[in-house]
């Protein structure tokens, strides 16, 4: 059997973007991904108030039997944002220059697009300079806003911008692009990217001087290859892009996501999205960072409930927790993902014993059944994602369909599993911490090898053994005690049989 080889250093495009540095990974991979099916940029990326919500859409479409590259990005903000009218005139850049030159020449539709069209295409004439009946720029305040602009149409990419009031009070402002396939370049996806990240600019009141995005970093693309489900850090960044191995679970998640974005299609055919999620398996297999990534494919909120917040020692407190917390959940109104993590630790052996410790544990769970019976029809923002270790402690009753309609156990991963564990972490530190005169990771480490010697190994256990050679390469270079070489596949090997040890 021939041993899968893995690419630990995908192709890294590093360039700055008003202030912000961008990494693009595998930009050509990306683009003829779009071929089989949308690919996704922005998810989980967090950028600065009011703007709440960034996604980048790229897909192949037939026109006019051309395959053609289309880029659908929507950049929102939350209400009370600085932005407002056309992007708050004063400081408009190149998206607000294309919405500007459609109200100037009178696109019958721009009138949909902001409240008094004529008043403000006569202003955004005035202080852009545009003429009327073309679409010459004669000066624009913002010089590296339009250098984007200019670079975006020289490549050809046509872009066309809306800007919406949502029914909040918010902003949404929507950008397109398209080029043939034919000619498709990275290029034109880092044009792209500029054209979002202005969107981005403008939507948060900025300047012409670029302060908002300034200092921030963002990674945009995917490593090579699948990855599987790990136990990584706590981080707003995390995506379903990430997971593999686990196709049935993201493939759900995707649907889920979907039906959050088009509530009216649901509604037109009477359809009713899940309420709960119950995900289930060892310990360490990635089950919380599968929700953080669900609430980031969702552009959701993440709110995490822990043990300590509901249960009480004195009578009734757990329940009135409990209570407060479901209460707390009707009024959300941006679509939230709540997670109840180690569920069994919160709710368990509901119906056993008659001692008043179970009786309290049995009116928690009551209450629960309860406030699940009408938290979708009272809130359908809101969806319940509850985690276990151990499912035989959870009582079937709270958890049937109705209020958790779907049940996933999240396994322990195989050998295979354990290689593409392996592969991704590595490739993120590469991509994080790897510079020019500084390596890393040496030429000879092998995923495949170190997971045969891993079996039983989780995501979290194999993050540990990094962390231990990373700290050792560390402190081996601030004593002074040698020349540090990158890391080999010695130092892993010495690193699993360690965590082994204990």
């Amino acid at each position: 059997m021939t041993q899968q080889k893995y690419d630990l250093r995908p192709d890294a495009e590093r360039f700055d973007l008003f202030g912000a540095q961008v990494t693009l990974l595998d930009a050509a991979a990306l683009l003829t991904t779009a071929g089989a099916g949308p690919v996704e940029l922005f998810n989980g990326c967090v950028f600065p108030a009011p703007v709440r919500d960034v996604r980048l859409t790229i897909r192949v479409v037939e026109t006019d039997t051309v395959p053609t590259h289309r880029f659908d990005a929507e950049v929102r903000s939350t209400p009370g944002g600085r932005a407002s009218g056309l992007f708050a005139l004063g400081a408009v850049g190149p998206a607000g220059v294309l919405l500007a030159r459609r109200l100037a020449a009178a696109d019958p539709t721009a009138g949909r697009v902001v409240a008094g069209a004529g008043r403000v295409a006569a202003e955004a004439t005035r202080r852009l300079g545009l003429v009327a009946t073309g679409p010459t720029v004669v000066a624009d305040p913002d010089e590296a806003g339009a250098a984007v602009l200019r670079q975006a149409e020289e490549l050809g990419l046509r872009p066309d911008v809306e800007h919406r009031e949502t029914p909040d009070g918010g902003h949404t402002s929507i950008v397109r692009g398209s080029v043939a396939s034919a000619v498709v370049t990275p290029a034109h996806l880092r044009a792209m990217i500029g054209l979002v990240f202005q969107a981005v600019r403008e939507l948060a009141g900025d300047t012409p001087e670029p302060r908002v995005l300034r200092g921030r970093t963002y990674l945009l693309g995917r490593p090579a290859g699948p990855v599987v489900a790990t136990a990584a850090p706590r981080s707003e960044t995390v995506t379903l892009d990430m997971v593999g191995g686990l196709d049935e679970v993201v493939a759900r998640f995707r649907e889920i996501a979907i039906s959050f974005r088009h509530p009216a299609v649901l509604a037109r055919w009477g359809a009713r999205r899940p309420q709960g999620i119950l995900m289930y398996g060892p310990p360490g297999t990635g089950k919380t960072m599968l929700a953080r990534a669900l609430a980031n494919e969702i552009g959701a909120e993440f709110v995490e409930i822990r043990t300590p917040e509901i249960l009480d020692k004195y009578l009734g407190g757990s329940e009135r927790n409990i209570k407060q917390i479901f209460r707390d959940a009707r009024r959300y109104r941006e679509p939230t993902v709540m997670l109840f993590d180690e569920f069994d630790s919160i709710i368990s052996y509901a119906g056993a014993g008659g001692d008043a410790a179970s009786q309290a544990v049995n009116a928690v769970a009551g209450i629960f059944k309860q406030e699940m019976n009408t938290l979708i029809e009272e809130n359908p923002n809101v969806i319940v994602v509850a985690t276990t270790n151990f499912p035989h402690r959870v009582d079937a009753s709270l958890t049937r369909s109705g209020r958790f309609d779907i049940k996933v156990a999240i396994p322990l991963p195989d050998e295979r599993g354990r290689a593409e564990i392996i592969a991704k972490m590595i490739r993120e530190l590469i991509t994080k911490h790897e510079r020019a005169g500084f390596r890393m990771f040496a030429e000879d480490v092998d995923p495949a090898d170190l997971a045969a010697l891993t079996p039983g190994l989780t995501g979290a256990d194999i993050r540990e053994v990094l962390r231990r050679v990373q700290l050792a390469k560390a402190m081996a270079e601030a004593t002074g005690a040698g020349p540090v070489g990158p890391i080999s596949q010695h130092d892993l090997r010495e690193g699993v049989a360690g965590l082994r040890q204990g």
